[in-house]
């Protein structure tokens, strides 16, 4: 009886992964969906239409684009989890929602593991901004913040978010207090800033690029061509240079075979002329670009070192 149990499964598992390879085979043959959890205008949300704008043209299918916002973006990110791993429903989006959110909330419904990395196709370096003729380096910033009773007041787009995690660690490592003052995004904060409202803010390089305000310094592991002359925390002596990644992503589970095809193609849109100049556009690294395995191992040192940054700030929720 055991064995012949044994003969039903392994005939009942095969029959299965003939039918994930026939599927695949046939892969696509009707509309995608994409789910952006952020809103439309967003750098993931650009980036993320015109990838798929050239990744449907080398298909012959269709993707639709569905902004998923909410509950600052685990709403759209929950729902590509629990979605089938049939390649027809995928996210494309920041790897905050992944691995940060399943730390600093008590309940998403998901984890990094709920996902299969497809292609990482953007680099978000965070940047200090603050107005001319006031700080021009990250020792002038400490150095007023350490003088000042309850420290510098600096703006962030949202508690938890990266931003606000760079400067949590910079203060952390430099033993110098600042006072953080969340607001509902870059703009706000970055405007806050020009109106001198608040001494400084941390934000995207893609939202203050524009502003007209002294960046002192950069939370990367290396100098942005886009803007050479500002050096990176590190060259001033911390640290710090939190990732902020993001790409395509598929539920967990997804067959090998359609995952081959789906990076396959977003390599291919990658070099397309459209997602080139939205690239330069967002100021996007030279390293901004990852194929399945590297996006894959960039996101498990990312989920190990917010961990261990979240835990010493007190921010893991248990």
């Amino acid at each position: 009886m055991t064995t012949r149990r044994v003969s039903i499964a392994a005939i009942a598992a095969a029959t299965l992964a003939l039918a994930d390879s026939a599927a695949a085979q046939g892969y696509p043959d009707r509309v995608i969906e994409l789910i952006v959890p952020s809103t439309p205008g967003s750098s993931a949300d650009i980036l993320g239409r015109v990838l798929t704008d050239s990744m449907g043209a080398q298909f012959g299918q269709r993707f639709v684009v569905l902004n998923k916002a909410g509950g600052s973006s685990i709403l759209g990110t929950a729902e590509v989890a629990r979605a089938k791993p049939d390649g027809y429903t995928l996210m494309h989006g920041a790897a905050f929602s992944i691995t940060v959110q399943p730390l600093t909330e008590r309940q998403t419904g998901y984890t990094a593991d709920s996902f299969t990395p497809i292609c990482q196709t953007f680099k978000n370096d965070q940047v200090i901004v603050t107005r001319p003729g006031t700080y021009k380096s990250v020792a002038d910033l400490l150095a007023a913040s350490k003088a000042k009773d309850g420290g510098l007041n600096y703006g962030i787009p949202g508690l938890g978010t990266i931003p606000h995690l760079s400067m949590e660690e910079l203060s952390q490592i430099a033993k110098v207090p600042f006072n953080r003052v969340p607001f509902r995004g870059p703009a706000e904060s970055i405007q806050m800033t020009i109106a001198g409202q608040i001494e400084f803010a941390v934000a995207p390089l893609t939202a203050a690029a524009n502003s007209g305000l002294v960046m002192p310094a950069l939370f990367a592991e290396k100098r942005n061509p886009a803007i050479a002359d500002v050096p990176t925390v590190k060259e001033e002596g911390f640290n710090v240079a939190p990732l902020s990644i993001g790409g395509l992503y598929a539920p967990a589970g997804l067959p090998a075979d359609i995952k081959n095809k789906l990076e396959a193609a977003c390599i291919a849109a990658k070099d397309s002329e459209p997602f080139q100049r939205i690239v330069k556009s967002t100021l996007q690294p030279s390293d901004y670009f990852a194929d399945s395995a590297g996006f894959a191992a960039n996101l498990k040192k990312d989920v190990e070192d917010k961990k261990r940054l979240l835990t010493a700030l007190g921010m893991v929720k248990n």
